[in-house]
């Protein structure tokens, strides 16, 4: 069996009529779109095995265990661009605030777009 890994946006073809796009990746689901001809039925294996038809002998089983991935939501990337400007407000040249900023740039890559974010307004003391 041909394992591809997509990122969302990617596309792969199927002979000359199936395109299969990832869209999007949420937790451990993601979101495929399909364009098949009509003639070429498209089911979730779980639709197949309920309606009759056998499970294929290629499917392997799912991880038994997988990593809980933590939601992404826009509170997340609200707080993540509030460390990346408090991270800016520090001294950069303290090598402590540096090593911060290198380990938070490896688990939350910055993409282009991503860091302008609003920020949740601040709570007044008045």
């Amino acid at each position: 069996m041909l394992c591809l890994n997509l990122t969302p946006g990617e596309y792969m073809t199927i002979g000359d009529s199936v395109v299969v796009q990832l869209d999007r990746i949420s937790g451990d689901r993601c979101k495929l779109m399909i364009d098949a001809p009509r003639e070429i039925p498209v089911l979730r294996g779980e639709v197949l095995e309920r309606t009759g038809g056998e499970r294929p002998s290629c499917v392997v089983e799912g991880p038994r265990w997988h990593r809980r991935e933590i939601p992404w939501n826009r509170s997340k990337a609200q707080a993540l661009a509030a460390m990346r400007m408090l991270l800016s407000e520090m001294d950069g040249r303290d090598s402590n605030v540096q090593a911060l900023r290198r380990q938070l740039d490896h688990m939350f890559p910055p993409e282009p777009g991503r860091e302008k974010t609003e920020l949740p307004a601040r709570a007044s003391n008045n």
